[in-house]
């Protein structure tokens, strides 16, 4: 017995102060630098418009209006799992699925045939019919952007360059011209859309 209690007294005292700081003194520490030096990232990148939240930089959200550029679809479901609720953060997560299922290419092609009657004639570019890993992806590619101008024409009652160069003032590049690719983010784009056309 006093065997027993001479292995487990530094094992019980090892646990306890590894818990204290790798659960409570660390993440302490990193939320209080978080706080201090990026507030505006670490708090969610809200994006507020004359006070009011519109949304955040960082998670995209559903847009459903033909007057607005849509983002990529979002296969993230409702928090108990038994719908379809796009772009739910407390939800993350893609489809899972490979690309040789057929769930998947049904999928890929119903959204790719809903796109070429807004568009006809016009390749669809890949970002508008599949998800990301995330499921809350705020970005898509300028050609993702460039599809949908016509429709945003149309429906606003621009002309398609003026839309086209909205788009292209949109357009990030790289991050230290070597990371990433070239993107737009489909919340500061409409709001720009809606300072143009209000």
């Amino acid at each position: 017995m006093k065997t027993v209690i001479k292995v487990l007294r530094p094992a019980i005292a090892i646990t306890i102060v590894l818990t204290i700081v790798t659960g409570l003194i660390y993440p302490g520490i990193v939320t209080g630098l978080a706080q201090l030096l990026f507030p505006y990232q670490a708090n969610g990148s809200m994006h507020y418009v004359n006070g009011q939240l519109v949304g955040s930089d960082l998670i995209g959200q559903e847009w459903t209006l033909p007057k607005y550029f849509h983002g990529r679809p979002s296969a993230t479901l409702s928090d108990d799992g038994s719908k379809a609720q796009p772009y739910n953060a407390a939800n993350s997560a893609g489809s899972n699925l490979g690309p040789t299922n057929k769930n998947l290419q049904d999928a890929i092609q119903q959204r790719t045939q809903e796109l070429q009657k807004e568009n006809p004639g016009v390749p669809v570019p890949v970002d508008l019919v599949t998800t990301s890993a995330s499921g809350l992806d705020p970005d898509i590619t300028p050609a993702g952007a460039y599809f949908q101008v016509p429709r945003i024409a149309r429906e606003r009652g621009l002309s398609e360059d003026v839309v086209k160069k909205l788009v292209d003032d949109n357009i990030q590049g790289r991050f230290l011209l070597i990371f990433g690719e070239p993107h737009v983010n489909v919340l500061q784009l409409n709001l720009d859309l809606d300072k143009l056309n209000s």
